[in-house]
């Protein structure tokens, strides 16, 4: 049986993009620094393709169809994006960084909070600043040589995150490592994810125009 080529473009193509934007990340010589929020939404647009073709497209409203016709799509995936929301607004506070380990982020950690907070305490991998209201531990994860910050308790400071973020980020530019091996892991399935559904769309366009009008009911 034949593949339909695009439900599986859809599927397919915002993971690809999302392995190629982590292959960009860990080929460069330098860490990368981004928010659990901007971290959390990459992720959620990754996994939409497959929302829209799974769960959407199996819940689709045909009453909704008759209604607004292909609109409705635009409306899903509007409820689709204000519930990722939802849920990194509800989400502890962390700060991810790409391409560096534990053992190279600590030193460069310890001299920006230093100068954050004279009273800064460490306990093993947790730390406590006190004056900009944060606690939070280390959190590595050495099979892609990448960790996160994530928040301890609930009593955080907002503008402690964000004062945090910009110096570490500041700091970190001045750090220069080797390119993650794994970059070219991400690279050639990012590359070969896009190349599939773009193959079976070059080799029979007629289908897939009319696969595409029946998906989204125009």
């Amino acid at each position: 049986m034949a593949m339909d080529p695009v439900p599986l473009a859809v599927a397919l193509g915002p993971l690809a993009l999302y392995m190629l934007y982590l292959a960009g990340i860990n080929l460069l010589r330098r860490p990368v620094l981004v928010s659990g929020a901007m971290n959390s939404a990459a992720v959620a647009l990754s996994v939409s393709g497959f929302v829209v073709v799974g769960p959407m497209g199996l819940l689709l409203p045909e009453g909704a169809v008759n209604v607004f016709g292909a609109w409705v799509w635009l409306l899903m995936l509007g409820f689709y994006g204000l519930s990722v929301t939802l849920c990194i607004l509800l989400s502890r506070p962390r700060l991810v960084i790409f391409n560096l380990s534990a053992e190279q982020l600590r030193p460069v950690l310890a001299e920006v909070v230093a100068k954050l907070d004279s009273e800064v305490r460490w306990a093993g991998d947790s730390l406590m600043l006190p004056h900009l209201g944060l606690q939070f531990h280390l959190e590595p994860y050495s099979p892609m040589r990448s960790l996160s910050l994530v928040s301890i308790g609930d009593r955080q400071s907002f503008a402690g995150w964000q004062r945090l973020e910009k110096d570490l980020r500041v700091a970190l530019r001045q750090t220069e490592v080797s390119p993650n091996p794994r970059g070219f892991s991400f690279l050639t399935c990012g590359l070969l994810l896009l190349s599939w559904p773009i193959y079976l769309t070059i080799k029979d366009g007629t289908a897939v125009a009319q696969a595409l009008r029946e998906m989204f009911r125009m």
